[in-house]
């Protein structure tokens, strides 16, 4: 009988042992396997398909921004010249500048896809910063591609005074 007792023990070491590893198997890896293959799954398909361009829902908000960004960008090009220039000497007298000169498009500027028209302001810079932050909000008189700032110094007069202007470039889609 005592002979039993230490077959006995070594019988409970390898069942506590067995027991022990089921337990860590169901607890760490079996998460772990699974995470694993999920993963090589979905490396498979990422690597079977052409790309993200294949999914429909992707393409009709792809579809849906560019639509509203083309939407900023469009105007009616037969009145844009009077159009634009009638709202920017508007936006312009409200905020206390003025629209010295809109010139006539230059050549280098034409292209079928695009309208450019180059406009000049005058007043202070403050005046001026507002109207440019109202043109960028306006709809249907393009986007702005470029603003410069400049200051001239007018030395005729006996006092010095400095006069700003603002060269904005509106473009717009032609359409």
């Amino acid at each position: 009988m005592l002979k039993q007792l230490p077959l006995k023990r070594e019988y409970l070491l390898l069942i506590g042992a067995v027991v022990l590893l089921l337990l860590s198997y169901q607890l760490a890896l079996k998460k772990t396997i699974q995470a694993w293959q999920l993963n090589s799954n979905l490396k498979q398909q990422i690597t079977q398909h052409t790309g993200i361009s294949n999914q429909p829902e992707y393409e009709e908000r792809k579809n849906k921004n560019l639509d509203q960004l083309i939407r900023v960008y469009k105007a009616d090009t037969t009145e844009f010249r009077s159009g634009v220039i009638n709202m920017v000497a508007e936006i312009a007298e409200k905020e206390k500048a003025k629209l010295t000169d809109a010139p006539i498009i230059d050549p280098m500027y034409r292209n079928p896809q695009f309208h450019i028209q180059k406009l000049n302001l005058e007043g202070d810079y403050f005046a001026l910063e507002k109207v440019l932050q109202r043109l960028q909000s306006t709809r249907n008189i393009g986007i702005i591609r470029s603003a410069s700032l400049k200051t001239k110094l007018n030395l005729g007069n006996t006092n010095k005074s400095k006069k700003v202007t603002l060269e904005v470039y509106l473009e717009i889609i032609n359409g």
